[in-house]
């Protein structure tokens, strides 16, 4: 038996650790850019009436849900993560953004019937 054999175990740890300057100023970027794209929604689409509020807070929440995978992908290192984990996790998350929509969804119609009444 050699000294020299690896186990994919290794292998996948040194994976694991392979976030490189590039890879985060990359990922800095891509979440620096969504970010631009919501102060651009804020404070020149909606003013000027190019986007409805209503229209806007879907998308807000969209760019933030995106942020968010991007976060946990390659800062937590959920990428690299057994599929399990992340099929649990994706699904937990799936459920988060439909209770999200719904409650958002129950509010504007109690707001509009309360305004009638």
């Amino acid at each position: 038996m050699s000294e020299h054999s690896h186990t994919t175990e290794e292998h996948g740890h040194e994976e694991h650790a392979g976030l490189s300057k590039g890879k985060i100023w990359k990922v800095f970027g891509i979440l620096l850019l969504i970010t631009v794209i919501e102060f651009i929604i804020a404070l020149v689409l909606i003013p000027k009436g190019i986007m409805t509020q209503h229209f806007g807070n879907y998308v807000y929440i969209v760019l933030t849900l995106l942020k968010a995978f991007y976060i946990v992908a390659y800062f937590m290192h959920l990428k690299y993560e057994k599929l399990g984990l992340q099929l649990a996790l994706t699904v937990s998350f799936i459920f988060i953004i439909y209770f999200i929509v719904l409650m958002l969804t129950e509010g504007g119609f109690l707001n509009i019937h309360m305004m009638h009444h």
